[in-house]
């Protein structure tokens, strides 16, 4: 579904993405951990092309979307939810509204139709009463599951996530993690930048170890973290498990 190859990304001088190739099917969970600093959030902003990569190519669906132009790209993005640190919520809009907006402006769905979204969304995030509240009353654990309901209002044929928990207390860590299990239980591809070690062993069907903007070492999880290869990937497992 994703094809990356020579993926190579300069912010000025510094090089942050350094030739990377990778390559994601249909239905994957693929995880990426590593470092801070070590390229994974721009990485996963290269994908939906919200960062322009300085050189290299990106395939998705078949077709190459590195050249296209802006316009060109919306849908494309359309395509591919994207879930943030730190929610995005417009804060003076219910969380119907938040749902609703992008799919109606854009002219997917009347606002009957996403209406009617919204509300079998709500009810799959296990916030069914939250319709008419505004994000400021809701906890952070909420406002998580409510934007992953917004990315899920487009019908997505990939959601990508970038570090979607970091920002929430621990407490509220788990309820976020058990609706991306679900998400991946239903099929969904997925991309998932994230510091949760017992979520990739768990979910993902692949694991992508970057350091120094390059993946070093790639596997399944048992393998990648039963018997890690790199002495980079090593340590890092060292200090984080």
């Amino acid at each position: 579904m994703i094809d990356v190859k020579g993926l190579t990304k300069k912010f000025n001088r510094t090089v942050v993405l350094r030739n990377i190739d990778a390559h994601i099917e249909k239905g994957e969970k693929v995880v990426i951990i590593g470092p801070s600093g070590s390229g994974k959030s721009t990485f996963l902003r290269c994908l939906n092309l919200m960062e322009r990569p300085t050189s290299g190519s990106i395939r998705f669906d078949g077709q190459e979307i590195t050249g296209l132009r802006e316009r060109e790209i919306d849908p494309i993005r359309q395509r591919m939810g994207m879930v943030f640190q730190h929610f995005n919520l417009f804060p003076h809009l219910t969380i119907q509204r938040n749902i609703t907006l992008a799919p109606v402006k854009l002219g997917l769905m009347t606002q009957e139709a996403a209406d009617k979204k919204a509300k079998e969304l709500l009810e799959r995030v296990g916030l069914p009463d939250k319709a008419k509240a505004y994000p400021a009353q809701l906890s952070g654990g909420q406002k998580q599951r409510i934007a992953i309901a917004r990315a899920l209002a487009m019908n997505p044929e990939v959601m990508l996530f970038d570090e979607p928990t970091s920002a929430l207390d621990p407490e509220m860590v788990g309820e976020v993690l058990s609706l991306m299990k679900q998400l991946a239980d239903d099929g969904m591809t997925m991309v998932v930048v994230t510091h949760e070690m017992g979520f990739a062993k768990e979910v993902a069907s692949r694991v992508l170890f970057m350091a120094d903007g390059q993946i070093l070492e790639e596997n399944a999880p048992r393998q990648f973290f039963g018997n890690p290869k790199n002495p980079r990937l090593r340590e890092f497992l060292s200090k984080v498990l």
